[in-house]
């Protein structure tokens, strides 16, 4: 890490973050599933959101959906219906939960003054593509049926993800888009995990950064895609395969400088714009994936408020 100028506010957490970690076999994936989920403690509930977790059917086949509301207290007697960020958590398609999301939920539902939908998906490498992305649609299409019941402005349903979770969440708007339904107004795409082809110069030359990198993304993909993956990728699975961007909402993307995932964030937020779409891009420097999660780095404070300014000016709840 000695020759990538990390931002100071994260140089003292470096030796405390991993950056070789075994993905080879479903047995090691869950045990660090089980680790991660110890970490995650206790969630620490705000006063001013209620939360509310429910079980929705699932895709045609498949098990049932979890799903937590969050909404704020504020508005729990007011009659306005309230805008919508569907929120999909992240762990490169084999890792994460509901709860790893919990706070920024919160936050998000709070400073924003909207309700926020996070969904509970299927992981790989026991379920590949294309299970957790259904699960991802069908709870999204969910949320938009139910609108009225839940108070919430059907007009006004934001997408949200965060590294593979925003893959995840361009590939649900790329679904949502060629079903023909649910209308999304944005799409916020932080840090995403975008590429199965690993052919970027950041992903060729961030090989040995912290908490992501080379190595891991090949494992990801290959347990995303399956063992038994032969032939095309489909760009539902890798949105950067698609070929027509044209007719979706608009973005947001962040991406870091010292993270193997920067370029193809890039380059998915330049391609949208050559379809057309309106897209906000910001590059953090300094920074690496997952950055966001040190606490009180000023990188990590610009990123957050940035966040809630731009979804409060997208969904119009700003004053």
């Amino acid at each position: 890490m000695s020759s990538y100028d990390i931002d100071d506010d994260f140089k003292e957490f470096l030796d405390l973050l991993p950056t070789k970690t075994d993905y080879s076999t479903v047995e090691k994936i869950q045990k660090i599933r089980l680790l991660r989920a110890e970490a995650v403690g206790e969630i620490q509930d705000r006063d001013d959101i209620e939360k509310e977790d429910r079980t929705i059917a699932g895709p045609e086949g498949a098990p049932d959906v979890s799903i937590r509301i969050y909404r704020p207290v504020s508005a729990a007697d007011k009659k306005e219906q309230l805008a919508c960020v569907f929120e999909i958590h992240g762990g490169g398609f084999i890792f994460g939960s509901i709860d790893q999301m919990d706070l920024w939920c919160q936050r998000i539902a709070a400073d924003v003054g909207c309700m926020v939908v996070s969904v509970e998906y299927r992981l790989a490498p026991e379920n590949p593509f294309p299970a957790g992305l259904e699960d991802c649609y069908t709870a999204l299409c969910w949320t938009a049926d139910q609108a009225a019941e839940l108070g919430i402005d059907p007009g006004r349903i934001a997408i949200s993800g965060h590294s593979a979770g925003a893959g995840l969440a361009a590939g649900t708007a790329l679904l949502a888009r060629d079903r023909g339904a649910p209308a999304l107004c944005f799409q916020l795409l932080e840090i995403p995990e975008l590429d199965d082809r690993l052919e970027t110069a950041s992903m060729k030359m961030f090989t040995d950064t912290p908490l992501w990198n080379l190595p891991n993304a090949e494992w990801s993909w290959r347990h995303y895609l399956g063992p038994d993956h032969e032939g095309e990728v489909s760009p539902y699975a890798a949105p950067a395969r698609a070929t027509d961007l044209s007719n979706l909402p608009p973005a947001y993307i962040s991406t870091m400088e010292f993270d193997p995932l920067r370029d193809e964030g890039i380059l998915y937020a330049m391609a949208l714009m050559h379809a057309g779409i309106s897209v906000e891009l910001h590059s953090y420097a300094g920074t690496f994936h997952g950055s966001s999660q040190v606490p009180g780095a000023e990188a990590s404070r610009r990123n957050l408020t940035e966040t809630i300014g731009l979804l409060r000016r997208r969904l119009g709840t700003g004053e």
